[in-house]
Protein backbone atom coordinates (compact mmCIF):
# COMPACT_ATOMS: atom_id res chain seq x y z
CA UNK A 1 0.00 0.00 0.00
CA UNK A 2 2.79 1.83 1.11
CA UNK A 3 4.25 1.76 -2.81
CA UNK A 4 0.83 2.87 -4.54
CA UNK A 5 0.68 5.73 -2.39
CA UNK A 6 4.38 7.07 -2.74
CA UNK A 7 3.69 6.18 -6.72
CA UNK A 8 0.35 8.24 -6.93
CA UNK A 9 2.52 11.06 -5.35
CA UNK A 10 4.88 10.83 -7.85
CA UNK A 11 2.22 10.98 -10.75
CA UNK A 12 0.52 13.87 -10.31
CA UNK A 13 3.85 16.12 -10.80
CA UNK A 14 4.92 14.24 -14.39
CA UNK A 15 5.88 16.50 -16.86
CA UNK A 16 3.51 13.90 -19.25
CA UNK A 17 0.29 15.69 -17.88
CA UNK A 18 0.36 19.07 -19.40
CA UNK A 19 1.52 17.65 -22.28
CA UNK A 20 -1.29 15.14 -22.90
CA UNK A 21 -3.71 17.49 -21.64
CA UNK A 22 -6.43 18.82 -23.59
CA UNK A 23 -8.96 21.99 -23.53
CA UNK A 24 -12.27 19.57 -22.73
CA UNK A 25 -14.10 20.79 -20.11
CA UNK A 26 -14.80 18.54 -16.83
CA UNK A 27 -18.82 18.98 -17.54
CA UNK A 28 -18.16 17.62 -21.39
CA UNK A 29 -16.63 14.43 -20.27
CA UNK A 30 -18.98 13.97 -17.75
CA UNK A 31 -21.81 14.31 -20.04
CA UNK A 32 -20.53 11.46 -22.35
CA UNK A 33 -22.06 7.79 -22.16
CA UNK A 34 -19.59 4.64 -21.80
CA UNK A 35 -19.28 3.08 -24.61
CA UNK A 36 -20.68 -0.02 -24.91
CA UNK A 37 -18.33 -3.36 -26.10
CA UNK A 38 -19.74 -4.79 -29.21
CA UNK A 39 -20.31 -8.28 -29.10
CA UNK A 40 -21.16 -11.56 -31.69
CA UNK A 41 -24.80 -12.13 -31.40
CA UNK A 42 -25.57 -14.82 -28.99
CA UNK A 43 -26.83 -17.11 -30.70
CA UNK A 44 -24.10 -17.23 -33.17
CA UNK A 45 -21.18 -16.99 -30.87
CA UNK A 46 -22.94 -20.01 -28.80
CA UNK A 47 -22.17 -22.20 -31.60
CA UNK A 48 -18.48 -20.83 -32.44
CA UNK A 49 -15.10 -20.64 -30.64
CA UNK A 50 -14.22 -17.01 -31.71
CA UNK A 51 -14.15 -14.00 -29.37
CA UNK A 52 -17.43 -13.12 -27.92
CA UNK A 53 -16.01 -9.00 -27.62
CA UNK A 54 -15.21 -7.62 -30.88
CA UNK A 55 -13.32 -4.42 -29.93
CA UNK A 56 -13.78 -1.10 -29.86
CA UNK A 57 -13.16 0.59 -32.87
CA UNK A 58 -10.45 3.54 -32.97
CA UNK A 59 -13.60 6.19 -32.64
CA UNK A 60 -15.36 4.18 -29.78
CA UNK A 61 -12.11 3.71 -27.96
CA UNK A 62 -10.71 7.95 -28.53
CA UNK A 63 -14.81 8.91 -27.33
CA UNK A 64 -14.60 6.43 -24.31
CA UNK A 65 -10.99 7.72 -23.25
CA UNK A 66 -12.00 11.58 -23.56
CA UNK A 67 -14.27 10.70 -20.55
CA UNK A 68 -11.54 10.38 -18.38
CA UNK A 69 -11.19 13.38 -15.88
CA UNK A 70 -7.35 12.73 -15.32
CA UNK A 71 -8.14 13.41 -11.83
CA UNK A 72 -5.47 14.97 -9.26
CA UNK A 73 -5.89 11.76 -6.87
CA UNK A 74 -5.61 8.83 -10.10
CA UNK A 75 -7.21 6.24 -7.36
CA UNK A 76 -8.08 4.24 -10.10
CA UNK A 77 -4.05 3.24 -9.85
CA UNK A 78 -4.76 1.75 -6.28
CA UNK A 79 -6.70 -0.28 -7.68
CA UNK A 80 -4.33 -2.06 -9.89
CA UNK A 81 -2.02 -4.83 -9.06
CA UNK A 82 0.39 -3.78 -10.62
CA UNK A 83 0.12 -0.36 -11.08
CA UNK A 84 -0.39 0.78 -14.49
CA UNK A 85 -0.41 4.15 -14.61
CA UNK A 86 -4.33 4.41 -15.98
CA UNK A 87 -4.78 8.29 -17.10
CA UNK A 88 -1.50 8.06 -18.66
CA UNK A 89 -2.44 5.74 -20.66
CA UNK A 90 -5.63 6.57 -21.59
CA UNK A 91 -5.15 10.24 -22.40
CA UNK A 92 -2.23 9.07 -24.97
CA UNK A 93 -5.45 7.24 -26.57
CA UNK A 94 -7.37 10.64 -26.63
CA UNK A 95 -4.45 12.44 -28.15
CA UNK A 96 -4.77 9.30 -31.08
CA UNK A 97 -0.92 8.00 -29.97
CA UNK A 98 -1.96 4.38 -29.55
CA UNK A 99 1.39 3.50 -29.93
CA UNK A 100 1.88 5.55 -26.84
CA UNK A 101 -1.15 3.91 -24.85
CA UNK A 102 0.74 0.72 -25.22
CA UNK A 103 4.28 2.12 -24.75
CA UNK A 104 2.52 3.05 -21.31
CA UNK A 105 1.22 -0.25 -20.54
CA UNK A 106 3.91 -2.33 -21.00
CA UNK A 107 5.74 -0.09 -18.32
CA UNK A 108 4.53 -2.20 -15.58
CA UNK A 109 2.20 -4.89 -17.51
CA UNK A 110 3.65 -7.76 -19.45
CA UNK A 111 0.64 -8.83 -20.71
CA UNK A 112 -1.89 -5.98 -21.80
CA UNK A 113 -3.75 -7.62 -24.84
CA UNK A 114 -4.65 -10.89 -21.98
CA UNK A 115 -5.56 -8.45 -18.99
CA UNK A 116 -8.01 -6.35 -21.49
CA UNK A 117 -9.66 -9.41 -21.76
CA UNK A 118 -10.02 -11.11 -18.72
CA UNK A 119 -8.96 -8.92 -15.75
CA UNK A 120 -12.06 -8.21 -13.77
CA UNK A 121 -11.73 -4.75 -13.77
CA UNK A 122 -15.12 -3.67 -12.78
CA UNK A 123 -14.15 -4.60 -8.88
CA UNK A 124 -10.39 -3.56 -9.01
CA UNK A 125 -9.45 -0.23 -11.37
CA UNK A 126 -12.51 0.44 -12.32
CA UNK A 127 -14.30 0.50 -9.18
CA UNK A 128 -11.61 3.20 -8.14
CA UNK A 129 -12.35 5.19 -11.21
CA UNK A 130 -13.81 8.71 -9.83
CA UNK A 131 -16.72 7.92 -11.71
CA UNK A 132 -17.92 5.01 -9.68
CA UNK A 133 -16.97 6.93 -6.21
CA UNK A 134 -18.23 10.04 -6.54
CA UNK A 135 -20.66 10.62 -9.50
CA UNK A 136 -22.39 7.35 -9.32
CA UNK A 137 -22.14 6.73 -12.78
CA UNK A 138 -20.62 4.05 -14.76
CA UNK A 139 -16.69 4.01 -14.58
CA UNK A 140 -14.38 4.95 -17.87
CA UNK A 141 -14.14 1.34 -19.41
CA UNK A 142 -10.21 1.34 -18.67
CA UNK A 143 -10.75 -2.26 -19.52
CA UNK A 144 -11.92 -1.93 -22.99
CA UNK A 145 -9.02 0.17 -23.45
CA UNK A 146 -6.48 -1.53 -22.58
CA UNK A 147 -7.36 -4.35 -24.69
CA UNK A 148 -7.75 -1.50 -27.78
CA UNK A 149 -4.18 -0.41 -27.11
CA UNK A 150 -2.63 -3.36 -27.29
CA UNK A 151 -4.72 -4.76 -29.66
CA UNK A 152 -4.11 -1.62 -32.02
CA UNK A 153 -0.18 -1.92 -31.57
CA UNK A 154 -0.26 -5.75 -32.26
CA UNK A 155 -2.44 -4.50 -35.47
CA UNK A 156 0.07 -2.48 -36.84
CA UNK A 157 3.01 -4.91 -36.56
CA UNK A 158 5.04 -2.50 -34.61
CA UNK A 159 5.52 -4.45 -31.22
CA UNK A 160 7.26 -2.25 -28.54
CA UNK A 161 10.06 -5.03 -27.08
CA UNK A 162 11.22 -2.88 -23.66
CA UNK A 163 15.14 -2.68 -23.79
CA UNK A 164 16.92 -5.22 -21.06
CA UNK A 165 19.75 -3.74 -19.15
CA UNK A 166 23.04 -4.90 -19.51
CA UNK A 167 23.45 -8.37 -18.78
CA UNK A 168 24.66 -9.54 -15.79
CA UNK A 169 24.95 -13.19 -15.76
CA UNK A 170 23.21 -14.30 -13.09
CA UNK A 171 20.87 -17.20 -13.70
CA UNK A 172 17.43 -17.08 -12.09
CA UNK A 173 14.91 -20.22 -12.71
CA UNK A 174 11.10 -19.45 -13.13
CA UNK A 175 8.78 -22.63 -12.30
CA UNK A 176 5.44 -22.42 -14.02
CA UNK A 177 4.71 -20.37 -17.63
CA UNK A 178 1.33 -18.73 -16.09
CA UNK A 179 0.44 -15.51 -15.63
CA UNK A 180 2.85 -15.05 -12.48
CA UNK A 181 5.54 -16.76 -13.86
CA UNK A 182 5.83 -14.51 -17.34
CA UNK A 183 5.70 -11.40 -15.38
CA UNK A 184 8.10 -12.53 -12.89
CA UNK A 185 10.47 -13.66 -16.35
CA UNK A 186 9.40 -10.27 -17.64
CA UNK A 187 10.66 -8.24 -14.54
CA UNK A 188 13.93 -9.76 -14.19
CA UNK A 189 15.20 -9.98 -17.94
CA UNK A 190 14.58 -6.40 -18.09
CA UNK A 191 16.53 -6.32 -14.86
CA UNK A 192 19.66 -8.25 -17.01
CA UNK A 193 19.34 -11.57 -15.75
CA UNK A 194 19.47 -14.54 -17.26
CA UNK A 195 16.22 -15.99 -16.93
CA UNK A 196 14.50 -19.28 -17.57
CA UNK A 197 10.99 -20.70 -17.46
CA UNK A 198 10.62 -24.28 -17.16
CA UNK A 199 7.32 -25.36 -17.97
CA UNK A 200 5.50 -28.99 -17.25
CA UNK A 201 3.34 -29.15 -20.20
CA UNK A 202 3.92 -29.09 -24.09
CA UNK A 203 2.95 -25.67 -24.27
CA UNK A 204 3.88 -22.06 -22.42
CA UNK A 205 0.94 -20.29 -21.07
CA UNK A 206 -0.09 -22.06 -17.87
CA UNK A 207 -4.04 -21.11 -16.95
CA UNK A 208 -4.00 -19.03 -20.04
CA UNK A 209 -3.64 -21.34 -22.23
CA UNK A 210 -5.44 -24.63 -20.64
CA UNK A 211 -7.78 -22.93 -18.53
CA UNK A 212 -9.33 -20.28 -20.35
CA UNK A 213 -11.31 -20.87 -23.53
CA UNK A 214 -10.72 -19.47 -27.05
CA UNK A 215 -13.82 -17.49 -27.28
CA UNK A 216 -12.19 -15.13 -24.24
CA UNK A 217 -8.88 -15.08 -24.78
CA UNK A 218 -7.80 -16.76 -28.26
CA UNK A 219 -4.59 -18.63 -27.97
CA UNK A 220 -2.51 -16.21 -30.72
CA UNK A 221 -2.43 -13.40 -28.24
CA UNK A 222 -1.03 -15.62 -25.55
CA UNK A 223 1.48 -16.82 -28.67
CA UNK A 224 2.24 -12.99 -29.51
CA UNK A 225 2.78 -11.88 -25.53
CA UNK A 226 5.28 -14.75 -25.02
CA UNK A 227 6.90 -14.39 -28.23
CA UNK A 228 7.85 -10.60 -26.99
CA UNK A 229 8.94 -11.97 -24.20
CA UNK A 230 11.48 -14.44 -25.89
CA UNK A 231 12.54 -11.10 -27.68
CA UNK A 232 13.96 -10.10 -24.11
CA UNK A 233 15.75 -12.77 -23.90
CA UNK A 234 13.85 -14.81 -21.73
CA UNK A 235 14.05 -18.94 -22.61
CA UNK A 236 11.01 -21.51 -22.13
CA UNK A 237 11.96 -25.11 -21.51
CA UNK A 238 8.53 -27.15 -21.97
CA UNK A 239 7.92 -30.70 -20.70
CA UNK A 240 9.84 -29.96 -17.71
CA UNK A 241 8.61 -31.06 -14.50
CA UNK A 242 11.32 -29.45 -11.89
CA UNK A 243 11.48 -32.12 -9.39
CA UNK A 244 11.57 -35.09 -11.94
CA UNK A 245 13.07 -34.02 -14.93
CA UNK A 246 16.32 -32.51 -12.89
CA UNK A 247 16.06 -31.76 -9.20
CA UNK A 248 16.46 -28.61 -7.58
CA UNK A 249 20.43 -29.17 -6.41
CA UNK A 250 21.07 -30.40 -10.07
CA UNK A 251 19.32 -27.19 -11.17
CA UNK A 252 21.54 -25.15 -9.06
CA UNK A 253 24.88 -26.97 -9.98
CA UNK A 254 23.84 -25.59 -13.91
CA UNK A 255 24.45 -22.06 -11.79
CA UNK A 256 20.74 -20.95 -10.57
CA UNK A 257 21.06 -18.53 -8.08
CA UNK A 258 17.10 -17.87 -7.02
CA UNK A 259 14.09 -19.79 -8.33
CA UNK A 260 10.51 -18.28 -8.85
CA UNK A 261 7.35 -20.77 -7.67
CA UNK A 262 4.55 -20.04 -9.73
CA UNK A 263 3.23 -23.64 -10.54
CA UNK A 264 -0.15 -22.78 -9.96
CA UNK A 265 -3.05 -24.80 -8.43
CA UNK A 266 -3.96 -27.71 -10.80
CA UNK A 267 -5.60 -30.29 -8.50
CA UNK A 268 -8.79 -30.52 -8.94
CA UNK A 269 -11.54 -30.69 -6.34
CA UNK A 270 -14.65 -32.84 -5.64
CA UNK A 271 -17.21 -33.10 -3.58
CA UNK A 272 -16.62 -36.63 -2.74
CA UNK A 273 -20.28 -37.72 -3.27
CA UNK A 274 -21.64 -40.88 -4.25
CA UNK A 275 -21.05 -41.93 -8.16
CA UNK A 276 -18.63 -39.47 -8.72
CA UNK A 277 -16.43 -42.34 -10.56
CA UNK A 278 -19.25 -42.61 -13.45
CA UNK A 279 -17.65 -42.28 -16.88
CA UNK A 280 -18.83 -38.51 -18.32
CA UNK A 281 -17.71 -36.56 -14.90
CA UNK A 282 -15.08 -34.67 -15.58
CA UNK A 283 -13.19 -31.96 -12.94
CA UNK A 284 -13.20 -28.38 -14.91
CA UNK A 285 -9.64 -28.91 -14.68
CA UNK A 286 -9.88 -31.54 -17.38
CA UNK A 287 -12.76 -30.82 -19.26
CA UNK A 288 -11.15 -27.07 -19.93
CA UNK A 289 -7.65 -28.45 -20.83
CA UNK A 290 -8.41 -31.46 -23.22
CA UNK A 291 -10.38 -28.69 -25.29
CA UNK A 292 -8.40 -25.31 -25.08
CA UNK A 293 -5.19 -26.86 -24.77
CA UNK A 294 -5.32 -30.20 -26.66
CA UNK A 295 -7.65 -28.67 -28.89
CA UNK A 296 -10.20 -31.50 -28.79
CA UNK A 297 -13.34 -29.31 -30.34
CA UNK A 298 -11.09 -29.32 -33.68
CA UNK A 299 -11.76 -32.36 -35.98
CA UNK A 300 -8.45 -32.21 -37.05
CA UNK A 301 -6.97 -33.16 -33.49
CA UNK A 302 -7.49 -36.57 -31.58
CA UNK A 303 -8.29 -35.53 -28.49
CA UNK A 304 -10.99 -37.52 -26.57
CA UNK A 305 -13.60 -35.76 -25.15
CA UNK A 306 -17.01 -36.56 -24.11
CA UNK A 307 -19.57 -34.22 -25.02
CA UNK A 308 -22.86 -34.66 -24.32
CA UNK A 309 -26.58 -33.80 -25.26
CA UNK A 310 -27.34 -32.62 -21.15
CA UNK A 311 -24.67 -31.25 -19.72
CA UNK A 312 -24.37 -29.93 -16.29
CA UNK A 313 -21.48 -27.92 -14.38
CA UNK A 314 -21.50 -27.45 -10.67
CA UNK A 315 -20.14 -24.45 -9.46
CA UNK A 316 -20.72 -20.82 -10.17
CA UNK A 317 -17.09 -19.54 -10.48
CA UNK A 318 -15.35 -18.02 -13.78
CA UNK A 319 -14.26 -21.88 -14.77
CA UNK A 320 -17.68 -23.37 -14.18
CA UNK A 321 -18.80 -20.68 -16.87
CA UNK A 322 -16.13 -21.62 -18.61
CA UNK A 323 -16.94 -24.75 -18.87
CA UNK A 324 -20.34 -24.62 -19.11
CA UNK A 325 -20.33 -22.04 -22.22
CA UNK A 326 -18.02 -24.30 -23.73
CA UNK A 327 -20.17 -27.40 -23.45
CA UNK A 328 -23.03 -25.13 -25.21
CA UNK A 329 -20.51 -24.85 -27.76
CA UNK A 330 -20.01 -28.51 -28.35
CA UNK A 331 -23.52 -29.32 -29.08
CA UNK A 332 -25.15 -29.38 -25.51
CA UNK A 333 -29.11 -29.23 -25.83
CA UNK A 334 -29.59 -28.55 -22.67
CA UNK A 335 -26.53 -26.93 -20.53
CA UNK A 336 -26.85 -25.92 -17.10
CA UNK A 337 -25.08 -24.26 -13.87
CA UNK A 338 -25.90 -25.97 -10.88
CA UNK A 339 -25.24 -23.59 -7.89
CA UNK A 340 -26.07 -24.14 -3.47
CA UNK A 341 -26.33 -20.57 -3.53
CA UNK A 342 -28.22 -17.88 -5.00
CA UNK A 343 -27.62 -15.28 -8.10
CA UNK A 344 -26.38 -12.87 -5.80
CA UNK A 345 -23.53 -14.45 -4.29
CA UNK A 346 -22.50 -16.69 -7.63
CA UNK A 347 -18.54 -15.30 -7.34
CA UNK A 348 -18.58 -15.33 -11.38
CA UNK A 349 -18.00 -11.93 -13.32
CA UNK A 350 -20.97 -10.28 -14.04
CA UNK A 351 -19.50 -10.04 -17.50
CA UNK A 352 -19.66 -13.80 -17.92
CA UNK A 353 -22.93 -14.64 -16.07
CA UNK A 354 -24.59 -11.95 -18.83
CA UNK A 355 -23.00 -13.74 -21.60
CA UNK A 356 -24.03 -16.99 -20.52
CA UNK A 357 -27.54 -15.97 -20.09
CA UNK A 358 -27.74 -14.29 -23.28
CA UNK A 359 -26.04 -17.86 -24.88
CA UNK A 360 -28.92 -20.04 -23.61
CA UNK A 361 -27.05 -20.96 -20.44
CA UNK A 362 -29.39 -22.54 -17.48
CA UNK A 363 -29.21 -21.48 -14.12
CA UNK A 364 -30.12 -23.91 -11.28
CA UNK A 365 -29.61 -22.21 -8.42
CA UNK A 366 -30.02 -23.64 -4.46
CA UNK A 367 -29.49 -26.55 -5.97
CA UNK A 368 -26.79 -29.00 -4.61
CA UNK A 369 -25.91 -32.76 -5.81
CA UNK A 370 -26.06 -35.37 -3.44
CA UNK A 371 -25.64 -38.05 -5.87
CA UNK A 372 -24.50 -39.22 -9.44
CA UNK A 373 -26.20 -42.50 -10.83
CA UNK A 374 -25.24 -44.23 -13.64
CA UNK A 375 -26.59 -46.50 -16.40
CA UNK A 376 -25.60 -50.35 -17.07
CA UNK A 377 -22.33 -49.51 -18.74
CA UNK A 378 -21.01 -47.22 -15.70
CA UNK A 379 -21.80 -44.15 -17.45
CA UNK A 380 -23.51 -41.25 -15.37
CA UNK A 381 -27.31 -40.58 -16.84
CA UNK A 382 -29.02 -38.90 -13.52
CA UNK A 383 -27.80 -36.17 -10.76
CA UNK A 384 -30.02 -36.58 -7.38
CA UNK A 385 -30.03 -32.55 -6.46
CA UNK A 386 -31.58 -31.63 -3.08
CA UNK A 387 -32.67 -27.88 -2.83
CA UNK A 388 -31.05 -26.03 -0.43
CA UNK A 389 -31.77 -21.97 1.11
CA UNK A 390 -29.68 -19.59 2.27
CA UNK A 391 -28.83 -19.07 5.85
CA UNK A 392 -26.21 -16.23 8.02
CA UNK A 393 -23.52 -15.47 6.76
CA UNK A 394 -20.19 -17.56 6.00
CA UNK A 395 -16.31 -16.36 6.52
CA UNK A 396 -16.30 -15.11 2.84
CA UNK A 397 -19.33 -12.79 3.62
CA UNK A 398 -22.01 -14.77 1.49
CA UNK A 399 -24.67 -16.40 3.22
CA UNK A 400 -24.21 -20.09 4.04
CA UNK A 401 -26.58 -22.42 1.93
CA UNK A 402 -28.10 -25.19 4.27
CA UNK A 403 -30.39 -28.04 3.00
CA UNK A 404 -34.06 -28.14 2.63
CA UNK A 405 -34.60 -32.24 3.91
CA UNK A 406 -36.67 -34.31 1.86
CA UNK A 407 -36.12 -32.28 -0.90
CA UNK A 408 -34.25 -34.18 -3.47
CA UNK A 409 -34.83 -34.87 -6.78
CA UNK A 410 -33.76 -35.98 -10.26
CA UNK A 411 -31.91 -34.33 -13.24
CA UNK A 412 -31.44 -36.12 -16.34
CA UNK A 413 -27.55 -35.77 -17.19
CA UNK A 414 -25.04 -37.63 -19.87
CA UNK A 415 -21.81 -35.30 -18.61
CA UNK A 416 -21.11 -33.50 -15.33
CA UNK A 417 -18.45 -31.13 -14.96
CA UNK A 418 -17.36 -30.29 -11.28
CA UNK A 419 -15.83 -26.86 -10.58
CA UNK A 420 -15.78 -26.34 -6.89
CA UNK A 421 -12.08 -25.38 -6.75
CA UNK A 422 -8.85 -26.18 -7.25
CA UNK A 423 -5.87 -27.11 -4.54
CA UNK A 424 -2.37 -26.71 -4.99
CA UNK A 425 0.04 -28.39 -7.32
CA UNK A 426 1.71 -30.68 -4.64
CA UNK A 427 5.07 -31.56 -6.67
CA UNK A 428 7.19 -28.91 -6.57
CA UNK A 429 6.56 -28.46 -2.53
CA UNK A 430 7.48 -31.84 -2.21
CA UNK A 431 10.37 -31.36 -4.34
CA UNK A 432 11.87 -28.84 -1.84
CA UNK A 433 12.58 -29.56 1.98
CA UNK A 434 12.25 -27.34 4.60
CA UNK A 435 9.58 -24.97 2.45
CA UNK A 436 7.12 -23.81 4.66
CA UNK A 437 3.18 -24.23 3.52
CA UNK A 438 -0.10 -24.06 5.01
CA UNK A 439 -2.49 -26.40 6.27
CA UNK A 440 -4.20 -26.07 2.44
CA UNK A 441 -0.77 -26.53 0.84
CA UNK A 442 -0.59 -23.46 -0.41
CA UNK A 443 3.41 -21.79 0.20
CA UNK A 444 3.82 -19.51 2.61
CA UNK A 445 5.65 -16.04 1.56
CA UNK A 446 6.66 -12.72 2.72
CA UNK A 447 3.56 -10.45 1.49
CA UNK A 448 5.59 -7.68 0.22
CA UNK A 449 8.41 -9.86 -1.41
CA UNK A 450 7.09 -13.10 -1.77
CA UNK A 451 10.15 -14.77 -0.40
CA UNK A 452 9.74 -18.15 1.10
CA UNK A 453 10.95 -19.62 4.10
CA UNK A 454 14.32 -20.85 2.16
CA UNK A 455 15.65 -17.69 1.23
CA UNK A 456 16.02 -18.43 -2.34
CA UNK A 457 13.11 -19.15 -3.50
CA UNK A 458 10.11 -16.97 -4.38
CA UNK A 459 6.42 -17.81 -4.99
CA UNK A 460 3.70 -16.09 -5.94
CA UNK A 461 0.26 -16.74 -7.69
CA UNK A 462 -2.18 -19.67 -7.26
CA UNK A 463 0.33 -21.92 -5.18
CA UNK A 464 -0.07 -18.76 -2.85
CA UNK A 465 -3.12 -17.77 -2.69
CA UNK A 466 -4.83 -21.21 -3.96
CA UNK A 467 -7.01 -19.80 -6.88
CA UNK A 468 -7.36 -16.46 -7.79
CA UNK A 469 -7.37 -14.20 -10.79
CA UNK A 470 -4.78 -13.38 -13.32
CA UNK A 471 -3.86 -9.67 -12.55
CA UNK A 472 -3.12 -10.99 -9.24
CA UNK A 473 -0.80 -13.02 -9.75
CA UNK A 474 0.76 -10.86 -12.39
CA UNK A 475 0.87 -8.40 -8.94
CA UNK A 476 2.44 -11.12 -7.36
CA UNK A 477 4.88 -11.83 -10.08
CA UNK A 478 6.32 -8.14 -9.93
CA UNK A 479 6.53 -7.81 -6.15
CA UNK A 480 8.48 -11.30 -6.41
CA UNK A 481 11.10 -10.04 -9.10
CA UNK A 482 11.47 -6.21 -6.72
CA UNK A 483 12.13 -9.35 -3.77
CA UNK A 484 14.15 -11.56 -5.59
CA UNK A 485 16.53 -8.59 -7.59
CA UNK A 486 16.80 -7.44 -3.89
CA UNK A 487 18.10 -10.76 -2.46
CA UNK A 488 20.60 -11.20 -5.51
CA UNK A 489 22.04 -8.03 -5.12
CA UNK A 490 22.68 -8.58 -1.38
CA UNK A 491 23.96 -11.53 -1.91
Amino acid sequence: MEETNQYLKQERSQPWREELRNSLKAKDRTSRERIKMPEQDPYVRNTNHSEVNNGLTADQAIHEASRCLDCVDPTCISGCPVNINIPKFIKYIEKKDFAGAARTLKETNALPAVCGRVCPQEVQCEQKCFYALKLKKEPVAIGHLERFAADSERESGKMYIPEPAKSNGIKVAVIGSGPAGLTVAGDMARLGYDVTIFEALHEPGGVLKYGIPEFRLPNTIVDIEIENLKKTGVKIFTNFIVGVTATIEQMKQQGYKAFFIGSGAGLPNFMNIPGENLAGIFSSNEYLTRINLMHASHSDYDTPVISGKHVAVIGGGNTAMDSVRTAKRLGADRAMIIYRRSMEEMPARIEEIKHAQEEGIEFMCLNNPVAYLGDDRGRVKTIRVQRMELGEPDSSGRRRPVAVEGSEYDIDADTVIVAVGVSPNPIIPAAIPDLETTKWKTIVVNPETMQTSRPEFFAGGDIVRGGATVILAMGDGRKAAAGMHQYLQNQ
